[in-house]
């Protein structure tokens, strides 16, 4: 399903002309930051369900933990800018094609990707730098930092200092662009005096808000627990979370409550002859 949906978004996206715009650009990132974030973490998984002795080597692990990382910090910042370009399509309506050209979009997203593996491969390194010479059970159905550094046998203050500053800081990051960009957008949505017209303006940014909020409030869910009630089962459930289901959802979110994706499916189920003939890519 997290497949199918994830894939279908990319494709739908990229061939029908009438989504060819910065909202519908970004989409097609989230889709495959999703479909990679899955696709890290579900085949192992699968394989686990299957077998008696559930083993992963050491250079599969490190990659594991790598790809996970780059792919949901990925997703993090990629929703900050869905909400920055729901917030310029809303607030400045006649400025959005200049705000938001393909420059600031191709800009947006290269960041994006390069920040996360950059984050991903120092995070990683400093994780497997460690010595680990006593267990080698990992307390999780997925490489992750704190299970993985729970079982080293040296000295784990650098590469915890570096987790614990930097998961923190892109989720804050990343949260304060989206409220800030969702304060603005409600309060220009208020100033709007037909109920129809505020009607329309909420509905292009539904979908984004229901995905933000499903995404941030599983983060905070394990962030802002007390100390005495966390634990790695309890990171377990909301990992399985935010790295399984979410992925799986998105395109639901984005396809159901989306009046512009349903009807691209129409087109392309109706008449996909005529759709490939006049897709124009040029606006993004």
């Amino acid at each position: 399903m997290t497949v199918t949906g994830n894939v279908g978004i990319i494709t739908l996206t990229s061939i029908d002309s009438q989504l060819q715009t910065p909202m519908y650009f970004f989409l097609r990132h989230l889709s495959l930051i999703n479909l990679g974030n899955s696709t890290v973490i579900a085949p192992q998984m699968l394989v686990n369900f299957l077998v008696e002795k559930k083993t992963i080597s050491y250079y599969g692990c490190a990659t594991q933990l790598g790809g996970f990382l780059v792919f949901i910090i990925a997703e993090t910042l990629m929703l900050a800018a869905m909400a920055y370009d729901r917030y310029v399509a809303i607030c400045n309506p006649l400025l959005y094609m200049v705000v938001v050209s393909r420059k600031v979009c191709v800009l947006l997203v290269v960041l994006t990707y390069i920040y996360s593996f950059s984050t991903a491969v120092t995070v990683t390194s400093c994780v497997f730098s460690m010595s680990y010479c006593s267990s080698n059970v990992i307390n999780h159905f997925y490489c992750d930092n704190v299970p993985l550094l729970a079982l080293s046998c040296s000295d784990t203050h650098l590469p915890e200092t570096i987790v614990f500053i930097s998961a923190p800081t892109n989720l804050f990051f990343s949260m304060t662009i989206v409220l800030v960009s969702y304060f603005h957008i409600i309060l220009a949505i208020l100033k709007i005096r037909s109920a129809e017209g505020r009607k329309k303006a909420f509905s292009t940014c539904a979908s984004h808000m229901t995905a933000i909020t499903v995404f941030y409030g599983t983060l905070l869910f394990m962030y802002l627990q007390p100390p005495s009630n966390h634990s790695l089962d309890t990171d377990k459930m909301a990992s399985a979370f935010y790295t399984l289901v979410i992925p799986m959802l998105n395109p639901m979110i984005y396809s159901l409550r989306n009046k512009d994706v349903k009807e691209a499916v129409k087109r392309i189920l109706t008449n996909p002859k005529k759709l490939s003939k006049t897709c124009n890519l040029t606006n993004i």
